[in-house]
């Protein structure tokens, strides 16, 4: 069903109602959003068989239960101080990826409130977890893979199912300063810099793109996907989901193409010959809550 179908009881509306009303003056959620977030809680709170389920697997199941939801892009990039952004009305590709990520871990940790889903996201989304201003956001995908192995949410497995190294200068905001609002301040243009050249000081692995076919079996529904690119200065370029159908590994996704969130209805590997900026994957791996 289309998340614009649901119906809610007057209970449950007048609970959103005052959701949105007491929100932390550094989060911004829309009353829409803050009521697909209480009814997908509301929902998995239902599910015994989600606390049964492998974190590798409540996160398959959770990305899935988001096909259809709208593609939007830059739903973080808000005027302002930052603010933790809660838009589960539309997902780009990142933002897909960490609501999985949460919903997984909230599924295993058996927490469904409001204020877990928050302290989740904020978890995984900020250096250390920290929401202090626009730097302190991952917005590199390594990073954000660092950080969150780091954090204990997440082991990078490339290296381990036959990755190489993956030797390329990142710097491309500190090259497109311009393209960049909050770049305008001095401090975090500096800060931004600092973050990149601490990414080029780590080793990173990556699966060249011809090889993703041979090494597909090492990789698990649920594990996080990264795209790299042969964009200048630009590690990422698109993440998503592993997921198997038929036996051949997919990209579960928030899709520009397609405009919504979706399954590739080709396997990874043949996405990935078909664009030529798209070079291999990175791997990671949900971490299980004891």
């Amino acid at each position: 069903m289309h998340p614009s179908h649901l119906h809610f009881p007057l209970f449950i509306l007048l609970s959103i109602w005052s959701f949105s009303h007491q929100l932390k003056a550094q989060t911004v959620c829309s009353q829409s959003s803050a009521e697909l977030l209480t009814q997908q809680l509301s929902t998995m709170a239902g599910q015994s068989e989600l606390a049964q389920m492998e974190i590798g697997e409540a996160a398959s199941h959770m990305g899935q239960q988001m096909l259809g939801i709208p593609y939007v892009a830059r739903t973080l990039e808000l005027e302002g101080p930052e603010r933790l952004v809660i838009n589960l009305e539309g997902l780009d590709c990142t933002t897909f990826l960490e609501n999985v990520v949460v919903m997984a871990r909230l599924s295993q940790l058996q927490q469904f409130t409001r204020e877990d889903y928050e302290r989740e996201l904020q978890l995984i989304r900020y250096r250390q977890g920290e929401l202090h201003e626009y730097p302190s956001r991952l917005h590199y995908f390594s990073d954000w893979l660092y950080d969150n192995e780091k954090k204990g949410v997440i082991t990078i497995v490339t290296e381990a199912i036959g990755g190489e190294p993956y030797s390329k200068e990142i710097n491309f905001m500190g090259q497109h300063r311009s393209a960049y609002a909050q770049l305008a301040d001095d401090r975090y243009y500096d800060a931004i810099l600092k973050a990149e050249s601490s990414i080029n000081q780590r080793t990173h692995f990556y699966i060249p793109k011809e090889r993703v076919q041979a090494v597909e079996g090492n990789i698990q529904s649920g594990d996080l996907i990264a795209i790299t690119t042969s964009i200048n200065g630009l590690d990422i370029s698109h993440v998503g989901i592993a997921i198997f159908q038929g036996g051949r590994l997919h990209l579960m996704h928030a899709s520009t193409s397609a405009n919504r969130v979706v399954i590739s209805s080709k396997p990874l590997a043949d996405y990935l010959a078909g664009n030529r900026s798209q070079s291999g994957i990175m791997v990671a791996r949900l971490t299980p809550i004891q």
